[in-house]
């Protein structure tokens, strides 16, 4: 994700220098017209706004505040924008750490999958002070197409664990969707088409049904990376993880569950009509590389 965003600032004039635990993703940036750092410190001390896109809370943390990382290289009034999907309480308190060094911190995560990155139709969900968010708005709308202040910091992580509960339960539901036309032998185009013009249209069906169709699941985000961001990222923490699942998982799970085997059940009697033999029990396969926006 990083890089494609990284380019298209280098495309609209500003001056890009990156650094990345990997070489390959610098040298890419480096042959498109950037310059390349050996440490986040040495990012930190030649540039004015300093953008991170990482995994998780722990390695952004890190990042931060390891030998050679980027506070080791701030002086003061420069900006930290933090553009990955961690926890809104770390992000509280890296934004608190910073302000003592008279640092601004944005989090501003990022939702529209590796197309997004690329096309710079990004969604981004700001959290932080709306005078900081205002001064770098240009920035932001360089990679995205919707730039949104969703309150004080935290708040933007907080609006993408709000996204990802959406997307999640919506790629599950045009998922089974699916299935359950196929089974039944509907025209699974025809399908799409029919309930995108209705109150079922969504960016799922837009852009992901038509792949799961043709049988192209390869992914543009990781579905280790959609539970992590379910898991590690509620209001907090304490609040996200119970038992290794989301609590509100755990709370209407039963319910959920129920509909959806109450779907199969009704198909399944359906075949056992039609063929007059033993119902056949219809799965959807979960893929571990599922792709999400």
């Amino acid at each position: 994700m990083g890089l494609p965003m990284a380019k298209n600032l280098l495309d609209a004039g500003y001056t890009v220098v990156g650094h990345n635990r990997s070489d390959e993703p610098v040298d890419e940036l480096a042959s498109s017209g950037g310059e390349g750092a050996d440490t986040a410190a040495e990012v930190a001390t030649r540039a004015d706004v300093i953008i991170t896109c990482l995994p998780d809370s722990e390695v952004v943390a890190q990042v931060m505040r390891e030998e050679g990382g980027i506070i080791e290289g701030l002086d003061g009034g420069e900006t930290v924008i933090d553009m990955s999907t961690i926890s809104p309480t770390v992000t509280e308190e890296l934004a608190a750490e910073l302000d003592e060094l008279g640092v601004d911190m944005l989090d501003a995560p990022i939702s529209g999958g590796e197309e997004g990155a690329i096309d710079g139709t990004l969604s981004i969900m700001v959290g932080g002070d709306a005078d900081v968010l205002d001064a770098h708005r240009e920035l932001l709308e360089v990679m995205g197409e919707t730039v949104t202040h969703c309150g004080p910091s935290g708040a933007g992580q907080v609006t993408k664990a709000c996204n990802q509960i959406v997307v999640a339960n919506t790629i599950e539901a045009v998922s089974e969707a699916l299935v359950f036309a196929e089974k039944a032998g509907a025209d699974l185009e025809a399908v799409v088409e029919a309930i995108s013009g209705g109150a079922a249209g969504c960016w799922t069906l837009d852009n992901r049904a038509p792949r799961m169709i043709r049988g192209n699941f390869e992914p543009g985000f990781f579905a280790s990376y959609q539970y992590k961001d379910l898991r590690r990222r509620g209001v907090r923490r304490a609040d996200a993880d119970n038992g290794g699942h989301p609590r509100a998982v755990q709370e209407h799970g039963g319910k959920r569950d129920g509909t959806g085997r109450q779907l199969r059940r009704d198909a399944d009697h359906r075949d056992a009509r039609r063929n007059g033999g033993p119902h056949r029990r219809l799965t959807a396969k979960t893929r571990t590389r599922t792709a999400v926006g």
